[in-house]
């Protein structure tokens, strides 16, 4: 069905796309699964690793829909080209490999985790559906023709991965934000519990040492006024006036 002028809808022209994309990831999945364990575990820990082996999909080399039997098979089949005992003259990057494929299989395995990783495969492919649908309505009102680069199923598969990756990225940012602000909002409480904790300590030793200083507080008033007294007693004798001695008149 052609649109106004002779020229393919979008929604036609992206559901094709799309066949094609699903055509070449297959085809992709079929090449790189018979990579070598040497070639995998580069393929793993390749430049950029920790934001690539996000997509769990990816690193399990598994299309987004495949099924839990499809999974295993995969991961067993993976697992075993990466495994260290396998790769026993590159044990380090082996294990970090195993390691990757293993967390990316654990991730699949817990629905509510698959189900995120699912979302952002589908967002990323629907953004670039979303861009291609753009670019065309801006050709077609320019009057151009509606040719784009991502109508090679090639760089439309390679504009999914950048987007799906992208997305992967900024989602690891975010979390790790949170987590950092989580760090800093315990670490904050702690330190106001400890604090608290020390004042009141404080507190304590100061009544204790209050309560058992009393009587000696109490018997040191006492002797002060004691000796106050007394040295008032004196004082007072040693401004008595002797009586007055009268004298005797002679007759």
């Amino acid at each position: 069905m052609a649109a106004a002028g002779g020229e393919p809808s979008t929604e036609i022209v992206s559901d094709e796309l799309f066949q094609n994309f699903y055509t070449e990831v297959k085809q992709i999945e079929k090449r790189d699964s018979v990579l070598t364990s040497k070639q995998q575990i580069d393929r793993l820990l390749r430049p950029g690793a920790s934001y690539f082996n996000l997509n769990p999909f990816e690193v399990l080399q598994i299309d987004a829909e495949a099924t839990d039997d499809e999974l295993k098979k995969r991961f067993r089949a993976l697992s075993i080209l990466v495994h260290p005992d396998k790769n026993q003259d590159d044990p380090i990057r082996s294990q970090k490999a195993f390691e990757a494929v293993d967390k990316a299989y654990k991730n699949l395995l817990e629905p509510d985790q698959r189900k995120r990783a699912l979302d952002v495969v589908h967002a990323g492919q629907e953004y670039v559906e979303h861009n291609v649908k753009e670019k065309k309505k801006q050709l077609k009102k320019d009057g151009k023709p509606l040719d784009v680069e991502e109508d090679d199923p090639e760089m439309f598969r390679q504009a999914v991965y950048k987007q799906t990756m992208k997305l992967f990225a900024e989602l690891e940012i975010k979390r790790k934000e949170r987590e950092a602000k989580d760090m800093h909002e315990r670490k904050r409480a702690r330190e106001e519990e400890i604090e608290a904790a020390e004042k009141v300590k404080r507190e304590r030793e100061w009544q204790k040492n209050f309560e058992e200083t009393r009587d000696g507080r109490v018997d040191s008033w006492r002797t002060f006024q004691a000796k106050g007294k007394k040295s008032k007693e004196k004082k007072n004798r040693s401004f008595l006036k002797p009586p007055k001695v009268k004298m005797e008149q002679r007759e």
